[in-house]
Order: C-alpha cells, then structure tokens, then sequence
C-alpha cells in the first residue's frame, strides 16, 4: 500500500507545524535510533569496480531517474566507462531478484516502472539484496555501476556519493520521517555527499548550511528532443509520484500547457482500470486530453479508445565540467 505524501512535509517556510506533525516528533526520533542501529550492524561490500551513487535526502522522487541517465550519457561520451550497468531496488515490483531486467519481458509490475526505463539504456539489475545484484552486474561485464537510490543502503561501498536535490522541493519542513520528508539529520546527509546535484533553481534555501567545499553541480530537467508541447490544447494532467505537484507546476509554469484539471495519486500508485476510465470521463467532460509522467504510464493499463499522453524529460548539465572533474577524482579503477 502506499501513501500520499502529507502536505504538511512541504509546508510553506515560516508556516506554524500542525498538531499531527508535532505528534510524530517522537516516532522520528524512534526512526533516527532504528536508522543508526541498522548502519552500525552493517559492514559493506567493495565491489572490484567503481560505484556511483545517486540518492536523495528526502522519501519520495527527486529526479534520480533522469539524473542517473544523463551521468550514464557523460560517462560513456568521456569513455570514462565501456560498459556501465545501474543497480536497483526495483520499488513496486514483483520480483526480489536479483535479475536482469528485460523490457521484452519484464512489465512495471515485475520490476518497476524505473527499472524499464533505464533498461532502455544500459544494462539493469534489480534486486533487494544490492550485494546479490552488484555480483550479477559483475559477472555479465559491467566495468562501473550506477546505483540509483542507494545512498541510504549500507550494504555496498561507493566510490563517489552524490545527492540530488531538488530546488522547487527542497528539504520540506526539515523533519526526520514520518514528522517531515528526511531520511537522516540533513549535516549527517550533507557529510555522506561527495558532491550535490541541484537541479533547477533552489527556491526553499535548501543549500544553506552545505560546506564550502562541497562541490555543487547544477542542471536542469527539459522536455527531451522528441517531446511535443502543446501551449493551446487542454489537458487532465495525473501522477503517482512522491511530489505530484511538482510535475503539474512543470507543466503549467514551466512549459506554459494549459492543464485545465489535475489528479494526483500515491507515489507508484498501481493504476486500476477504473482509474483510468474514470480520468477518460473527466477528461472529455472538460474537453480535455489526458497527460502522465512516463513512470505513470508505464503502469496504466491498456483500455481502447483511452489515449494519454506523456511528456518525455531529459536532464541537462549546467557545468559538466565540474561534475567531470569529480568523478575523475573518484572514479579510479579498482585493483
């Protein structure tokens, strides 16, 4: 089952905390002694390639999945890497792995709606035992991997640590889960990055308190060469993400689409036939089209007559530069 994320995670700045955000302080100081045991109680495995590692702060989608491509993009453009392969959980999936996954064969039910969508580009192994999937990347030739949302795994050693922050979001109202978005004490997340990953504008001040010498790249998510904007017609904009919001403000402020209804579900929301039909309604009822995130649509199901369109989105560097000479740091081949 999941969620929605509370509105009062992302909360407006200055805002007084409601009764149940100041309820859960407790059980987020219960989650930070159960987070450190964990760690503690773990010894990581060094794999014999380099690992880099993509994670975020917050629970919920910061744009880890198109971050992950673009570093895939550079790594090969540099020939930094002649086989990468990215590492996975494989949230909202059948299978425990660990697997290759097959976009022949393998649907957003089977490993995940992420997981397809970096198999497009490189090999991808989902497993809930990350040792188990590394091994297999291993075996089949991957000479770097990409570890997309490990940040907070213990079990595996990486080679360069990197956290993407996103500047509409930020870090909500600063509180550990489930009072607030944190997944640990932000100067304990700060100290586990080898660099920061900011992508768009950072509108909440998330960057205050970010040593000096934390290197900082900066980019900024587009719509990819073969999306098509439409600024005329309107449209029934639905996702099932961590922060539904910011896709609908994407679409609305940043693209200028007339998005004239939204409907936001849980983050990986299994979308029903009912769903879907019940959009399709409200979308010809406002005369309307319907849009999704890629991730969304992956787990829709196939009704005729229902169409919804996607908006496909690329990450793209403002300084790659920077973020070349950090992973020429770190990145070294492994003995």
């Amino acid at each position: 089952m999941t969620l929605k994320t509370p509105s009062f995670w992302y909360r407006p700045a200055g805002s007084k905390p409601p009764a149940v955000e100041r309820l859960l302080i407790p059980a987020a100081a219960v989650y930070k002694f159960l987070y450190d045991i964990h760690h503690l109680m773990k010894r990581p495995y060094k794999a014999r390639v380099p690992i880099l590692c993509i994670g975020n702060l917050v629970a919920g989608g910061t744009g880890k999945t198109p971050t992950s491509i673009a570093l895939l993009k550079t790594l090969k453009t540099y020939e930094i890497a002649k086989n990468p392969a990215f590492l996975i959980r494989g949230y909202g999936g059948a299978e425990i792995g660990p697997i290759r996954v097959d976009p022949k064969i393998h649907t957003a039910w089977d490993v995940g709606d992420e997981a397809l969508i970096l198999a497009q580009y490189a090999p991808t192994y989902v497993g809930g035992d990350r040792r188990a999937s590394a091994q297999m990347a291993l075996e089949n030739g991957a000479d770097l991997i990409i570890m997309d949302d490990g940040l907070q795994n213990p079990s595996i050693h990486k080679d360069l640590r990197l956290v993407v922050v996103n500047g509409e979001m930020g870090f909500g109202n600063k509180r550990l889960l489930p009072a607030g978005p944190m997944r640990q004490p932000l100067d304990k997340n700060y100290s586990m990055a080898d660099g920061i990953i900011l992508i768009g504008k950072d509108r909440r001040d998330a960057l205050r308190g970010l040593p000096e010498d934390t290197p900082l790249i900066q980019a900024q998510l587009k719509p990819s060469a073969s999306a098509q904007i439409d600024t005329q017609t309107k449209y029934l904009a639905f996702a099932g993400l961590g922060y539904p919001q910011k896709f609908f403000c994407y679409l609305k402020d940043t693209l200028g689409m007339n998005i004239v209804s939204e409907s936001a579900f849980s983050d990986h929301h299994p979308y029903e036939a009912s769903d879907l039909r019940a959009l399709h309604k409200q979308a010809e009822a406002l005369d309307a089209r319907l849009i999704t995130t890629e991730k969304d649509y992956l787990r829709l199901p196939h009704i005729e007559g229902v169409a919804v369109e996607t908006l496909p989105v690329e990450m793209c560097w403002d300084n790659e530069e920077a973020l070349l000479q950090l992973i020429q740091k770190h990145l070294k081949p492994q003995s």
